[in-house]
């Protein structure tokens, strides 16, 4: 499945919802600048991977798709997980990309800001695609051999 933007689900969002990921965001960004200045920047810089917003996020993607199976009629709780649980993957593996941008940038920013920028941001993005390659190509492959064991186990009267 390519990657895609789409502007309807900002019409499924109610306006509390956004109140609620802005307020959360916030209250991240708020609690980083303290333990920056409490441990010092490289400390607050590492909280600056977790994404902001996620814990917010999450919550509203798995009520939005309980909400959408409900009116369908069928039980969401599942499809609701699911997504969150599809979130949170592409929470980690843009939090790969954001270290990725954070060792580029400290290693390029005594010689120049802007390029340290401009790296940050290519190599952030060339890692993130990577990772998300990578976790595609895995999951392939790891469902494809699952299958072959099954079928495998089925033949020797292992499964029914």
């Amino acid at each position: 499945m390519p990657i895609k933007l789409s502007s309807s689900a900002l019409k499924q969002t109610r306006w509390y919802e956004y109140g609620v990921r802005f307020v959360l965001g916030g209250l991240a960004t708020v609690l980083t600048g303290i333990l920056s200045s409490r441990f010092g920047v490289s400390v607050g810089g590492l909280f600056l991977a977790l994404p902001a917003i996620f814990c917010a996020s999450a919550t509203l993607i798995e009520s939005h798709e309980r909400r959408a199976k409900e009116k369908a009629g069928l039980s969401g709780s599942r499809r609701g997980q699911q997504a969150a649980a599809l979130d949170a993957a592409g929470a980690g593996l843009g939090s790969i990309g954001l270290a990725a941008f954070a060792m580029v940038f400290y290693v390029v920013v005594p010689t120049t800001t802007i390029g340290a920028f401009v790296a940050a941001i290519l190599v952030w993005a060339a890692v993130s695609v990577l990772a998300w390659w990578l976790r595609r190509k895995l999951r392939i492959t790891r469902t494809l051999q699952t299958g072959r064991i099954a079928r495998s186990a089925k033949g020797r009267g292992i499964f029914p």
